[in-house]
């Protein structure tokens, strides 16, 4: 078993224009968007006028064994429709840069390790940047926030998504990971001055995420959110594969939170995959992920349905376990590397959580607050500590503390910040984002749409048909399969004559 497979990370961004509290949300994700992609160019990023091809999305589709009518469908589910007032760009390093509801949103390119799982999350964040560098030159100081609430009662998502088999049964996945995304917030949880949707009780909690679940399964994202959600567009061959979507997580600025986020998810997902999760069923995992949640002192019990009352520590000490027992004596790099995290992390956090500053988001937010607390008195309902919650997340390092407190070096990076300008224009080599990347780079004017499993050609100039060039094997042009091809090709009507059989 092992942390390798196929992943990546989507992250909606809180968006602000100071000075304009009545800025349209939707309206300045649009500027963000648009603004990269006219800053970075043809050859870093698609016009937003290009398309994404949604033919082979089903955003109803639930992996229960249904499909929910459009009609009766909420209009935040529905994805797989273009609205021309927004905007939406595919990157040269594989990423899909759009609108999503009234969010700037990064959805990484695939990748199969959990450290490019983090590299290329960072990226994302440098792609904000150079949007907003790029508005704050023409006048417009636009602010960007990676975190999950904006302190009024809204939440906006920071997803995960795996690729596991299709033969693995939906509701054995879904008993295995519930226990453990209700415990695994101790280790990833960003942290939050507040308690309640709308903050209306004072305090510090451990997920941004965690008061604004609802269910413990279900297909929807932005209302009755669930721990699981069964939403089954694989973005692959349906008959090979599904794709797990993550909804239940929060946006992390330290990069040993991420890679315990995907890291640790695999591994289990691996224990599910071979029959090997441990037994554990909670009696009520809505109420449980909330009580977790609002103890940042990790003495917090849940009860399971055999008696038996737990911590979240607990709870994940019997994963871990499962893991030990599962694992094979040759660990690749990969794994030990999150395996040794895992471990140190969770020795250190039933010692002293506060060990665990620079590598936990939680704890190292709530590290800064109580030493505004101590040294101005601030009890927890003081505005001043929801402004310094909020601060904390702004990306700009002039501004976000923990921007900042990595440029100084109080935060554990992982990944150099010349490999994350690397991973802003280049796609990772072992998944298709290879393909779709260089597409992007290579053959600016003639790639007219992109999706995760396809890319649309315009060929020779003049042409009136468009070739769909599908990539259902999320594993298949990687720069192994086809980086010879692509050198040695004349353009994309030479490419295409390799690739598209006649009459596709």
């Amino acid at each position: 078993m092992s942390v390798r497979r196929v992943m990546g990370t989507e992250t909606e961004y809180g968006v602000t224009r100071p000075g304009d509290p009545r800025a349209n949300p939707v309206g300045l994700s649009g500027l963000v968007v648009r603004s990269y992609a006219s800053a970075a160019g043809p050859t870093r990023a698609l016009p937003t006028g290009s398309g994404w091809d949604y033919a082979d999305e089903s955003p109803l589709r639930d992996a229960r064994g249904f499909e929910v009518a459009r009609a009766l469908a909420d209009i935040s589910q529905l994805t797989d429709v273009d609205d021309p007032t927004t905007a939406n760009s595919v990157l040269s390093n594989g990423a899909r840069l759009y609108v999503d509801h009234a969010h700037p949103e990064y959805s990484s390119p695939e990748v199969t390790t959990p450290l490019d799982a983090v590299r290329w999350d960072r990226a994302g964040d440098e792609v904000m940047l150079i949007s907003l560098a790029s508005l704050a030159e023409r006048g417009d100081p636009i602010r960007l926030y990676k975190n999950n609430v904006d302190g009024k009662g809204a939440s906006y998502g920071t997803h995960e998504n795996y690729l596991v088999p299709r033969e693995v049964p939906f509701l054995s996945i879904a008993a295995g990971l519930l226990p453990f995304f209700v415990a695994r917030q101790v280790l990833v949880g960003a942290g939050r001055v507040g308690q309640g949707q709308f903050s209306e009780n004072p305090g510090f909690q451990i997920s941004q995420r965690a008061d604004y679940i609802e269910a413990e399964v279900g297909l929807e994202t932005t209302l009755k959110r669930p721990i699981v959600n069964t939403r089954d567009e694989p973005h692959a061959f349906g008959e090979k594969y599904r794709r797990l979507h993550v909804i239940v997580g929060d946006a992390t600025l330290c990069d040993v939170a991420t890679l315990l986020k995907v890291g640790t998810t695999s591994l289990v997902l691996g224990l599910i995959e071979a029959g090997r999760a441990p037994a554990l069923e909670l009696e009520d995992p809505v109420s449980a992920i909330r009580a977790i949640s609002h103890d940042p002192a990790l003495r917090q019990t849940v009860r399971l349905v055999d008696g038996r009352e737990l911590t979240a520590l607990d709870l994940l000490s019997a994963y871990r376990e499962a893991v030990d027992q599962h694992l094979g004596d040759d660990l690749d790099e990969d794994t030990s590397q999150v395996l040794e995290h895992w471990d140190a992390v969770a020795a250190d956090l039933a010692t002293d959580p506060m060990r665990c500053a620079g590598r936990v988001d939680w704890v190292t937010k709530l590290a800064l607050l109580e030493g505004y607390r101590r040294r101005d008195g601030l009890e927890w309902d003081d505005a001043r500590l929801s402004a310094i919650d909020i601060q904390w997340s702004d990306i700009d390092p002039a501004r976000g503390l923990a921007a900042r407190m990595r440029q100084a070096g109080r935060i554990q990076t992982l990944v150099t910040s010349t490999e994350v300008a690397t991973a802003v224009v280049e796609p990772p080599e072992q998944t298709r984002a290879w393909f779709r990347g260089q597409c992007v780079s290579r053959y600016p004017g003639q790639v007219r749409a992109a999706s995760w499993d396809s890319v649309v050609f315009e060929p020779a100039q003049g042409s009136r048909s468009l070739r769909r060039v599908q990539m259902p094997e999320p594993l298949k042009g990687t720069r192994a399969d086809i980086g010879a091809l692509l050198d040695s090709v004349s353009g994309v009507d030479d490419l295409l004559t390799h690739l598209v059989s006649p009459g596709d």
